[in-house]
């Protein structure tokens, strides 16, 4: 499967994000909106891919860099597959941030509600944006299908680690209305081995409800990154599950696993701790 990976830069002050047109749009959509976005050389790092692009194409230079997220996503390409991986890093630029766009793109603008904005932003934008803001828009511009796409919100807590432990996850529309949350008690288990129990619920409860597009959150660093390819497997515990969670993801158009602090994951996090709790009061 071929794979296309991006680096990602995220600039944010009071007047909002800021956001880049491209010089001319593709062969299938019109010029569009987007976070300053570039490649990775042969032998360059990420972050130096980051700060190298961010220069080259828009003239500024960051005084700061964070890694703030990896989000991963298939996409058809022809008859074909292309996974999609993006490395978002959070931008340090100061106070008087005056772009200078160069070759790619050719205008830029802060904006600070891009749900009700009429700005046309591709999709990679308009996912880390609604993943850093907490919303939900329909205004993308890929022609790739999201009548279906869904958030699924997993979490795995371990009383002790190990200990009594339980997973828990909750269902949301692209309105974020919740349309099913649940709980489980798995019995004795290490807290990674929970989380991990918690993604395949997750990934389980999409095939069964016939979601073809979903975004799976999970506040575990390393099951997303896992995940992603980013770290490898080293726990013999979990690689079983891993390669089952694996193996499922055939099933789905398009998908992608992404990290968020655990005060955004509460209500998954809620429902494995009641799984818990259920058990040891009776």
């Amino acid at each position: 499967m071929k794979q296309r990976i991006r680096v990602v830069g995220l600039i944010k002050n009071e007047e909002g994000v800021l956001v880049f047109k491209r010089s001319r749009g593709r062969s299938e959509s019109p010029a569009f909106w987007e976070l300053p976005t570039g490649k990775i050389k042969f032998g360059e790092q990420p972050e130096e891919a980051m700060i190298r692009s961010l220069t080259e194409y828009t003239g500024l230079n960051a005084n700061s860099i964070k890694l703030k997220d990896v989000i991963t996503f298939l996409a058809p390409e022809g008859s074909s597959q292309l996974s999609n991986l993006y490395i978002i890093y959070e931008l340090g630029i100061g106070n008087n941030i005056k772009p200078t766009p160069r070759e790619r793109y050719s205008a830029y603008k802060f904006i600070k509600d891009f749900v009700n904005s009429n700005t046309k932003l591709n999709e990679t934008t308009i996912s880390v944006l609604e993943i850093e803001e907490g919303k939900v828009t329909s205004n993308r511009v890929s022609s790739r299908d999201t009548a279906n796409s869904i958030t699924i919100n997993v979490d795995g807590a371990s009383r002790g680690n190990p200990g009594p432990s339980g997973i828990g996850y909750c269902i949301h529309d692209e309105s974020g209305k919740i349309i099913e949350k649940g709980g489980e008690f798995i019995g004795f288990a290490t807290s990674r081995l929970a989380e991990y129990c918690a993604m395949r619920k997750g990934v389980e409860r999409a095939i069964e409800l016939g979601f073809k597009t979903v975004r799976f959150i999970s506040d575990s660093l390393m099951v997303v990154n896992q995940l992603n390819g980013i770290f490898n497997i080293k726990n013999q515990d979990i690689a079983s599950i891993y390669k089952d969670i694996e193996g499922k993801l055939d099933s789905f158009e398009a998908v992608s696993f992404t990290h968020v602090p655990r005060s955004q994951n509460s209500i998954a996090d809620s429902e494995a701790n009641a799984a818990i709790d259920e058990i040891l009061q009776k």
